[in-house]
């Protein structure tokens, strides 16, 4: 399976979600940018609203896959801390590395939502969509920080993801859904026919389009 574009993977991935539809507490949360293209349709087939869940991480220098700090949407910050002081990093450093961290994500949750609120995500489904899984750095630390904000079930949900990847998951959140897992993954756009770098302006327009929360669908 080679996905058209963002778009038909986030239809392809919104049919192994299906149990997750017209739900009053379920919300999609896509991680930008790409993500977004694939949440929006995962959003539209699901009936659920759909948001942003920005992450910025600091790695360990020559192992940045390792998060020393990841902050994200909703004011969370995840600290690592056995790292931390296996490295020896004052809590000084710390401080200055993740105000300047601050400063990045809400300088971008700023340019993609506006003056949107977030969304509630105490107590609900949340479902974290990217599109494509490669050493899942970004997405651990998603899961860290949207824990932090205590949902009621955590979902990772993706196009395609290898294999191990996907099975880490498994062990971190409630429910995983990866519509494809590729022996040799070798890099997530090598499975799109369009892997185009998303752009701010799509980012703004889908959640747009998205508009507010759907109202139930039970009436």
């Amino acid at each position: 399976m080679v996905f058209e574009d963002r778009f038909d993977a986030g239809q392809k991935l919104a049919a192994r979600l299906r149990r997750y539809a017209h739900r009053d507490d379920v919300v999609v949360l896509a991680l930008p940018r790409g993500g977004v293209l694939v949440g929006y349709e995962v959003a539209r087939a699901l009936a659920a609203p759909l948001d942003l869940f920005v992450v910025r991480k600091l790695g360990v220098p020559g192992q940045e896959e390792l998060a020393l700090v990841a902050i994200a949407s909703g004011g969370v910050r995840v600290l690592n801390e056995p790292v931390i002081r296996s490295l020896d990093i004052s809590s000084g450093e710390i401080e200055a590395v993740t105000a300047e961290e601050e400063k990045e994500l809400r300088r971008r949750e700023r340019l993609y939502r506006g003056d949107r609120p977030p969304l509630p995500i105490r107590d609900r489904i949340a479902i974290l969509v990217d599109d494509g899984l490669a050493t899942g750095s970004t997405m651990r630390a998603a899961v860290a920080a949207l824990r932090q904000l205590r949902p009621g079930w955590v979902v990772v949900a993706v196009p395609v993801g290898a294999p191990s990847v996907c099975a880490e998951f498994k062990k971190i959140v409630d429910d995983i859904v990866c519509a494809l897992e590729p022996e040799h993954l070798h890099a997530v756009g090598a499975w799109y026919a369009d892997f185009t770098q998303t752009t701010d302006e799509e980012v703004r327009d889908l959640l747009h389009r998205a508009g507010e929360p759907v109202a139930d669908p039970r009436g």
